[in-house]
């Protein structure tokens, strides 16, 4: 039976521990249609409920979370396999924005505008789209959800959720959650749905027009799928995808605080966040006193059960992860990187999953093909530049655009870095790391990251739809333009 459910991927695996913690029942395509259909007649009620009415369920489900912080967070943990610090910390992410999304509800504001006739008055204001579809990815079960539905909510929209196939067991216990808060309001039942599957029900959700919203977070190689398949359908899309983030430490950079934010940014979720460090553009000056620094830190890095808060870095998701992860490292050292921190699988007690593996640290040129690759895993390239410029053009030229950060005490270096000749990242940072973003910045990135935008700002419009509005309350009919009309 485990390797059947393992077959059909629908089987949370404890990395950790290699055992099946759970399964799941596969979404069929009746059921999916069954589920979608309960979501737009759900919407035809929930969208008339006032917005801030709307943000006090929102407030209720905070509440909700917050009593379930510890239990939720250990979860996350569990079959995800993050550090346990990192799984509370994850659902604290929930908890902030809901309080986001309440305070929002008030303030889906539009704009007024002069018209050029006498006697009109202009305005816009913001409708909810209808169903929206949300594609989330294991490296942050809950999280990232939260981010989409919480808005998306109070917005006036329902959501249909497919969680990751490799941690399916988070949205179950999120549902569980919700529908208490629901139940105690009288929520109309479909606003809140969940599906099971792999990518044969995310390419349903991709090209079914009564999704007018798809948010995908996941590769660039799943997104271009979700994008193509949305647009032919001339839908939206909201993709948040893959991330080769650098930090730039300069020459008049603080080196002991550079160094942690560098360090979690690349053993953090064990290298499997989109926002991960994975590349280090250091100045020929401080490059060697830096690297011994790093060198020095990994030897303390604790790696094991993730349960276990002593501990920094737990397993990789599966073991498909840690091919890639080894043959990224191979790749390297063809390329001609060297390894100053060595990496591979850890083996022996604690270890005998076979997910476990050693951070570590090449020393690379920019060129080397696989530094404009993203592997998920806790490799961390490194390498020198002279001058500012060159180092910003080292961080741009990748593929990928999510985030960026420069570690730096001179305040002409850091606004170069943050001016339009600098980074070219949706996310550019000061003398922090490329990892942990707060929620009331919106969330995302450019060129093949997708070019989404989560959480905060003025994010919450992804899911409304403008509509702009003139009034006429004069006792004639001018056209625009001064077009003549008359019969």
């Amino acid at each position: 039976m485990k390797e059947f459910l393992k077959e059909l991927g629908l089987q949370p695996i404890n990395a950790g521990t290699g055992m099946l913690i759970g399964a799941v029942t596969s979404t069929d395509r009746e059921a999916y249609d069954t589920v979608v259909s309960r979501a737009q007649e759900a919407f035809a009620e929930w969208r008339l409920w006032p917005a801030p009415r709307r943000g006090e369920i929102v407030r209720q489900v905070g509440d909700a979370l917050r009593q379930q912080k510890e239990a939720l967070g250990r979860l996350v943990s569990y079959e995800m396999g993050k550090s346990l610090q990192e799984g509370l910390g994850e659902v604290q992410e929930m908890i902030d924005i809901c309080d986001f999304a309440v305070g929002l509800s008030r303030q889906l504001h539009g704009l007024t505008m002069h018209s050029e006739r006498p006697g009109h008055r202009m305005y816009e204001q913001w409708h909810p789209l209808g169903v929206v579809g949300i594609i989330s990815a294991f490296n942050f079960p809950v999280a990232v959800w939260s981010w989409n539905s919480m808005l998306a909510w109070v917005c006036g929209n329902t959501c249909i959720w497919k969680a990751s196939e490799k941690a399916p067991l988070c949205s179950v216990a999120c549902q569980r959650i919700i529908q208490e808060v629901f139940a105690r309001n009288g929520v109309p039942e479909g606003v809140s749905c969940i599906i099971n599957g792999g990518r044969e029900t995310g390419e349903w959700m991709s090209n079914d027009h009564r999704l007018p919203l798809i948010s995908a977070t996941g590769s660039t190689r799943m997104g271009k799928e979700v994008g193509k398949a949305v647009a032919a359908r001339l839908g939206r899309s909201l993709l948040e995808l893959g991330g080769n983030n650098a930090i730039i430490i300069t020459q008049d950079a603080d080196l002991d605080m550079a160094l942690i934010g560098c360090v979690f940014g690349a053993v953090g979720t064990a290298g499997q966040r989109c926002t991960s460090t994975r590349r280090l553009i250091i100045h020929e000056s401080v490059y060697e006193s830096f690297t011994q620094k790093l060198v020095n830190a990994y030897k303390q890095i604790r790696i094991g059960d993730p349960l276990d808060a002593a501990n920094h870095m737990g397993p990789l998701i599966d073991r498909a992860a840690v091919e890639q992860y080894l043959q990224a490292i191979a790749a390297c050292q063809q390329q001609g990187g060297r390894f100053i921190v060595e990496g591979g699988r850890l083996e022996g007690p604690g270890y005998e999953t076979g997910c476990y593996v050693k951070p570590c640290i090449a020393a690379v040129t920019p060129d080397m093909p696989i530094v404009h690759t993203e592997t998920f895993a806790p490799i961390l390239y490194v390498m020198k530049y002279s001058t500012l410029e060159e180092a910003i053009a080292i961080q741009n030229d990748v593929p990928q655009g999510l985030s960026s950060a420069i570690m730096t005490l001179n305040l002409r270096e850091a606004e170069l870095f943050l001016s339009a000749a600098g980074s070219d990242c949706g996310i550019a940072n000061v003398n922090i790391g490329t990892s942990g973003a707060e929620i009331g910045g919106a969330f995302g990135g450019e060129k093949e990251t997708g070019g989404g935008r989560e959480s905060g700002s003025d994010a919450w419009k992804n899911y409304m739809r403008r509509q702009t509005n003139t009034i006429n309350y004069s006792t004639k009919l001018p056209l625009a333009q001064g077009i003549q009309f008359n019969l």
